[in-house]
This record gives structure tokens, sequence and C-alpha cells, in this order.
């Protein structure tokens, strides 16, 4: 896959860091780390944009400053600033369907109920791009109390029994990532799909 283009979603600001809706930041976060890089803000972008590598293996890393809600602008703006298709692209997004511990990687599909792929899909009037799933669990199984208590469950933050399943997590995405580049969506997904950390007893 000629991967150029890493997007991580989530809110901007101190107010929403380390809530399960920005574990898409949290996993840019972690590669850039990794790879000594930092994130500056792009106007052009509406976005923070970090590089690591360099020539043909440089990769940018993009965390929307618009609002889960109006991801696709942001998105939409890399994409034509640096001239690409989003086959080129991997979104990577939280998602309540999913239990803490797994992944779920995927060339192309539905926003799923979730606004930041809804607006992405909207601002490329696709949706056959790749994404990256992170489950964050549900809060209830109940579809009355799931829906009542989702918000302050994607704004809450993980508990410390939580944390270490969540860096398992993390380190996973960021060694998904070369896989992606080095092997493709298919071969990278029986990895991926495949990972399992199990949660610790009472969470979602």
């Amino acid at each position: 896959m000629d991967l150029q283009l890493l997007v991580g979603l989530g809110n901007p600001g101190d107010r929403y860091a380390g809530t399960r809706h920005n574990v898409g930041f949290m996993a840019l976060e972690r590669l850039a780390s990794g790879a000594s890089a930092s994130f500056q803000n792009q106007n052009r972008l509406h976005g923070l944009m970090a590089e690591v590598g360099s020539g043909s293996s440089r990769l940018r890393l993009l965390m929307p400053q618009t609002f889960m809600n109006d991801s696709g602008r942001s998105i939409r703006a890399a994409l034509d600033w640096y001239r690409l298709d989003p086959s080129q692209l991997l979104v990577i997004v939280d998602d309540m369907d999913l239990p803490l511990g797994r992944l779920r990687l995927r060339a192309e599909g539905s926003a799923g109920g979730h606004n930041g792929l809804r607006s992405t899909i909207q601002h490329l009037g696709r949706q056959d791009f790749p994404r990256l799933r992170i489950g964050i669990g549900a809060p209830a199984a109940d579809p009355v109390a799931r829906r009542e208590r989702t918000v302050g469950h994607v704004l809450g933050r993980f508990s410390p029994a939580e944390r270490p399943v969540l860096e398992a997590v993390l380190d996973e995405v960021v060694a998904g990532i070369d896989l992606i580049r080095r092997q493709g969506i298919e071969r990278a997904g029986n990895r991926l799909n495949g990972f399992r950390v199990a949660a610790p007893i009472g969470s979602p």
C-alpha cells in the first residue's frame, strides 16, 4: 500500500485529551514520539501535522483540529494540498462496537454511526478509503441505555485498570502501520483483525 497520509480522529484541546474518542490522536502521538517527530499547526489543513521518515518512506501524520463532526474538512484539505488519492490515506478512529483490546482494519466501508467517518465520507464523496478502528467498548448492551450513556462514555477517560490494555493496543497500531506499508491492507489485516488483549473485568 502506498500509504502517504495517516489521520487520527479526535477533538482538539486539553478538555478532550486522553478521552476514548481521542484514541486516534493517541495512536499518532505514539507513532510521532517513537520517531522523535513533533506536531505543528497547519492552518491551511485545519489540523496539526507531523512527518516521520524521509524521501519515499515519508509518512505524514494529521490530527484534524475541526472537532470530530467536521473531520472531513481537514482530511479533504490535506489530500488536495499534497495531491493524494484517498487510497493513500488511512484513518484511525475509535469504535464502540469493538471491545477494548480489539482492532479492525478495512479497505472501505460505511460510517458505522461514527460522526468523524461520516464527515470524511461526505467531504471525499466516497467511502472506499482505508480505516483502522480501535475498540473502546460500549457503555451498555441495552440499546436505550447505550444511547443515553454514549456521550459520557466517548468523552470519558480510560480507567487506570484499562491503561495497560490501551498501551498494548497503541503499540500494536504502530507495528500495524509498518506492516500495512510493507505488506498491504489484506495481509496486515490478518494480524490486526486477529489481535486481542483481554480488557479488565468491568470494562465496557
